[in-house]
């Protein structure tokens, strides 16, 4: 039974797309209706970092997914994180940080220098992500607060406004 099958965090193949959906269909209050669009959006844009797309597999079931794609901050590149979804079934079991640990290997790997998120505080800030601002980040939506949160791998990321994918304002 995948509920209690070990998680592997893999690549996202274009055979799980329906997979994926279906998590974050299950993981979002509304059906995620926002996040799915955002996901397609993301999929079919030059923005798609196809590295920065994984899934949480638990005996061939996708449980769970995390996504960066490309994103700007003043006018150096980031990463944007999100949508972020894990099944019901899977939450409180560590299945999220096994994905945001694993994306953020990935993404020093690759030598991206910042991440930045909506999330909550409590949740990204065991991975040492802090609020934005602090780092020079301006939020596309000073509302936000604190929940708009960064990570940078070095002390010459790009600061200024930050700009998520075009599918994130839609």
């Amino acid at each position: 039974m995948a509920d209690h099958a070990p998680i592997t965090v893999r690549r996202e193949r274009p055979g799980d797309r329906t997979a994926v959906e279906a998590v974050h269909r299950a993981a979002f209050p509304d059906g995620g209706r926002y996040e799915l669009a955002v996901l397609r959006g993301l999929w079919d844009g030059p923005w798609l970092l196809p590295r920065l797309s994984l899934v949480a597999d638990a005996g061939g079931d996708v449980v769970g997914h995390v996504i960066a794609t490309r994103a700007h901050v003043g006018d150096g590149d980031a990463l944007g994180v999100g949508p972020v979804g894990v099944t019901p079934a899977r939450h409180g079991r560590g299945v999220g940080s096994a994905l945001v640990n694993a994306l953020l290997g990935a993404a020093q790997a690759l030598d991206e220098t910042v991440l930045v998120l909506l999330g909550d505080p409590r949740f990204y800030g065991r991975f040492g992500f802090v609020p934005a601002a602090d780092i020079g980040i301006d939020s596309p939506d000073p509302a936000w607060g604190a929940h708009f949160q960064a990570l940078a791998f070095t002390e010459d990321h790009p600061r200024g406004p930050f700009r998520y994918a075009p599918p994130f304002e839609a």
